[in-house]
């Protein structure tokens, strides 16, 4: 950690990626230095490589890394769960551990959440000009409209490694395993707003991916039917609460009709008006 208590806490989930640790290291040292105080806690999900060695070196090197290890592989959920638990500040973000997402993309993410509270749940990476090969490409777009169209978050490349939220928004979540493929939709369900913000991307550093497409998509399969439910489930218990608790409005009384306030009345604009702004932005976004 960085001298002071660390402002954002960086968490990267890591399998048999040996030969990445150390340059990644080294990247998030330049990339974070500028932004202040800050920690990394490098994931190891039961690596059976020399990764466990290669984390304890770098720590010798940087005082700001810490790490947490799984006696066997959990898989990418449990292994970002792990590390936001072990995470000390309240901003997280994440990428993976295979050099394929830029820490230098990390700054860009954190600082809508530092600082004053905004209510954004979710800064989410959207990756333009993936470097994966063209199956996979195509794979994942075909997952992503699919994806869009059943739970309609509006999110192009949910998958993307690169995500900053707070820590408190994440731990209030429900845990299941693949819940950080659908964070979009989660945590608009749980009330935050979500930023699309596009970052590069780049190829494997080395190894080998931990996914295949058949393997992603049977577990599509099983898991957003799940993620439906509890979206929908969130959206009704929101509306029975707004309908058996609808907003009391004081009136004054004004000449033969009743009128809100004029506090409440430009409350009431400016409302709309950030919903109007949010929604233009989200097209944006999507466009």
């Amino acid at each position: 950690m960085t001298g002071g208590t660390p402002r954002f806490s960086v968490v990267v989930p890591m399998r048999d990626e040996a030969a990445c640790v150390l340059p990644l290291a080294r990247e998030i040292a330049e990339s974070c230095g500028p932004a202040g105080p800050f920690e990394a806690v490098f994931v190891d999900d039961g690596s059976a490589d020399g990764t466990a060695a290669a984390i304890a070196a770098a720590m010798a090197r940087h005082s700001w890394l810490r790490t947490a290890r799984h006696d066997r592989p959990r898989g990418q959920s449990q292994a970002l769960r792990t590390g936001v638990l072990a995470a000390r500040a309240p901003v997280i973000c994440t990428l993976d551990g295979d050099g394929q997402n830029p820490p230098r993309e990390i700054p860009r993410l954190v600082a809508p959440l530092l600082g004053a509270s905004s209510g954004i749940g979710l800064v989410a990476g959207q990756r333009r000009n993936r470097k994966a090969g063209p199956a996979r490409r195509i794979a994942s777009r075909i997952a992503n409209l699919i994806r869009a169209a059943v739970l309609g978050d509006g999110v192009r490349d949910s998958a993307c490694g690169l995500k900053a939220f707070p820590r408190a928004l994440f731990l209030a979540l429900p845990f299941f395993d693949g819940m950080h493929r659908y964070l979009p939709a989660l945590v608009r369900a749980w009330g935050g707003a979500v930023v699309l913000l596009d970052v590069d991307d780049r190829p494997r550093r080395a190894g080998r991916s931990k996914y295949t497409i058949l393997g992603r998509a049977g577990a599509g399969v099983i898991t957003m039917p799940r993620v439906w439910r509890l979206v929908r489930r969130r959206d009704s218990a929101a509306a029975a609460i707004a309908v058996a608790n609808p907003p009391s409005n004081k009136l004054r009384r004004g000449k033969g009709s009743d009128r809100l306030p004029a506090s409440g009345a430009a409350a009431a604009g400016a409302e709309r008006h950030d919903r109007c702004q949010g929604q233009e932005a989200a097209g944006k976004e999507e466009a």
